[in-house]
């Protein structure tokens, strides 16, 4: 049965008025912030924010692949640093996770967005949560509607609850949290939350843009 017209534009309405209430709030704590219709209208800008770079990191993000702009960057000459591609080894990993920290624009989403806000993450490495607070003059950071949510400490519930269990399970990890569905607060050699990272305002050296995207992408 197809929605009603008034339905979606409900539905249109009270996203825009989340991200553009979220924008405010982050330009209010420094950062720079713009609202985007979907993952089509954001490619050129993320492509064109990286036109003065040579090295550009990527932190593992769903979101990133579903926007799909990459190989552009790749075209126009960009060395790029994803420690996601198929085939490496461990140690490449880890190095190219180092590199990540000294290149001129690091592109990531973020666990959870506050509407006051903040940006909430969870790694188990600190890799991507380290480039985004310092290391790359640049950074961006893309994020759909679905990761906004009231406060702190539903943005950390949202990462124990939505975020974790299926991101653990695509890396090929298996905490209790893969066949719990949510998070237990494990002790197990596994567990992928070590490090909670919560930047309430744009730090000091870092030039961080938030792009704000009207569709739901990633976890």
């Amino acid at each position: 049965m197809k929605k009603r017209p008034e339905v979606d534009e409900s539905l249109r309405w009270h996203r825009e008025l989340l991200l553009e209430k979220t924008a405010q709030a982050l330009r209010n704590n420094g950062f720079a912030a713009a609202v985007f219709a979907n993952r089509q209208n954001v490619r050129p800008f993320l492509i064109d924010a990286a036109r003065d770079a040579t090295i550009v990191g990527f932190g593992g993000s769903i979101t990133l692949a579903q926007i799909g702009f990459a190989k552009e960057l790749e075209r126009a000459g960009k060395t790029l640093l994803s420690h996601g591609r198929p085939g490496l080894s461990p140690k490449e990993r880890f190095a190219l996770m180092r590199r990540q920290l000294s290149c001129d624009i690091f592109f990531t989403s973020t666990n959870a967005l506050t509407i006051n806000g903040q940006l909430v993450n969870i790694d188990g490495t600190g890799n991507r949560v380290g480039a985004m607070a310092f290391g790359p003059p640049k950074v961006v950071v893309v994020a759909g509607v679905n990761k906004i949510v009231r406060d702190l400490d539903s943005a950390l519930r949202r990462v124990k609850e939505v975020v974790v269990p299926p991101n653990a399970r695509r890396m090929g990890y298996a905490p209790p949290c893969t066949q719990t569905g949510i998070c237990v607060d494990c002790n197990s050699p596994e567990r992928v939350c070590r490090i909670t990272a919560i930047i309430e305002r744009k730090p000091r050296d870092t030039e961080i843009t938030v792009c704000l995207v009207n569709e739901h992408l990633g976890y």
